[in-house]
């Protein structure tokens, strides 16, 4: 028996209904927001991602060969995607750009809760403002589009003017190297390494600034910086809006990629693996080839959210099973059909059950019966019964559907 690919998923109907009543939560509050859905290809030139973020990436997607011997690679995230496609589509366009995606990415990792081979992403990537507005406008959309989803997280703000004031003096490999210390929070190791690069002075102002958690404090271990206003305007923008947030300057996001503000969120239910929102300002069009334009964004893992919400109570549709003998089956099709144009769930029989049977199935999956025999079928009406009560009542169809609406609103 073939099975599905290891870090992929079948979605049952439950599921696909407990997550699409999710997706459209963060739908809504990007619309509301500003922001329109764009879509990019599943696949793009590998080059696209190792531009960004090195060879190194390529174990960890899915890299093939077309047949005119192209190299092409499954994404492994959207931001490069959309801003590529900025770069082909929309560079004259009247900025900001204010666009939102819900797709699907691919990573060749081992596959854990929360994290698969085959997963999804929402996010939005506000193109073209360079002030402190965007970056917590692209805050508070995320917290918008998190908080509507009934999730439980916390939300951690920082800004890398910090962090790269204290590292100015090393060269960018070795800052690499310290941020994947404080990435871990391996104070140890960070000591031990700065000691090597000969700068252990930098030990005690690095954990300080990962441990503060005010302005004053960073501004204190970071001496002055250029951003100074800058950060103070996005954060106190926050607060008159009503962001819940705590300050983190020690989010170890590239400094080779992001250039300002960033931010995380992170989930109850998912153990080590907690983190489900990473966003920040950046500026990464020029690398293929477009202008030096301002980005900010965030990209929300949506499995991440799924895992952490745990069961998810969705709507049911109110049911109608239209119920038929063969005498009656061609006003059946027409009263069908009326009740799916008034938005009602209506189905019939495909097995060619007898109306015994058929009533028996519709008692075990609808609300109602619509019964329609020879008699209803001549008088151009319907028996409506109420799987639930009992209760049966003759109606024209118009009537019946009036009926089963007034039960849906109930």
């Amino acid at each position: 028996m073939i099975q599905k690919p290891r870090g992929t998923r079948d979605f049952l109907p439950e599921e696909m209904e407990a997550r699409r009543s999710v997706e459209a939560k963060m739908r809504e509050a990007a619309r509301l927001f500003g922001y329109r859905e764009v879509c990019t290809p599943e696949f793009e030139e590998l080059d696209l991602f190792t531009l960004r973020s090195g060879e190194g990436i390529m174990q960890e997607m899915y890299v093939f060969e077309d047949k005119g011997g192209r190299k092409l690679a499954l994404r492994p995230e959207i931001t490069a995607a959309v801003i590529r496609m900025y770069i082909n589509e929309a560079k004259v366009a009247p900025k900001p750009l204010r666009w939102c995606y819900f797709a699907d990415c691919f990573r060749y990792e081992r596959p854990q809760k929360g994290r698969y081979r085959q997963f999804w992403q929402f996010g939005a990537e506000l193109i073209g403002a360079d002030t402190a507005m965007a970056d917590a406008e692209a805050i508070m959309l995320a917290s918008e589009a998190l908080n509507a989803t009934g999730v439980t997280w916390d939300l951690k703000v920082g800004h890398l003017a910090f962090m790269k004031s204290l590292l100015a003096g090393l060269e960018p490999a070795a800052q690499r190297r310290v941020m994947a210390h404080l990435d871990k929070k391996d104070f140890e190791g960070l000591s031990a390494i700065l000691a090597g690069m000969g700068k252990p002075d930098l030990n005690d102002s690095l954990t300080s600034l990962v441990e503060c958690r005010t302005l004053a404090e960073a501004f204190e271990i970071a001496d002055a910086i250029p951003e100074k206003e800058r950060v103070e305007q996005t954060m106190g923008i926050l607060d008159a809006a009503g962001v819940r947030y705590s300050l983190n300057f020690g989010i170890a996001r590239g400094l080779d990629y992001y250039t300002g503000m960033v931010f995380e969120g992170f989930a109850q239910n998912l153990g080590a693996e907690n983190q489900i929102l990473g966003g920040g300002a950046y500026r990464l069009a020029h690398i293929f080839g477009g202008d030096d334009v301002a980005s900010v964004g965030f990209a929300i893992g949506f499995d991440r959210v799924m895992v952490s919400l745990g069961e998810v109570p969705v709507g049911k549709d109110t049911i109608a099973g239209i119920v038929c003998t063969d005498e009656g089956r061609s006003f059946a099709l027409s009263v069908a059909r009326q009740f799916r144009n008034a938005g009602i769930r209506a189905e019939m029989d495909l097995m060619g059950r007898g109306l015994g049977a058929q009533l028996a199935h519709a008692s075990k999956t609808a609300d109602f019966a619509v019964v329609i025999g020879k008699r209803e079928a001549d008088a151009g009406q319907v028996t409506l019964k109420d799987l639930h009560s009992g209760e049966q009542k003759t109606l024209d169809p118009a009537a019946a559907i009036a009926e089963v609406k007034a039960y849906r609103t109930c």
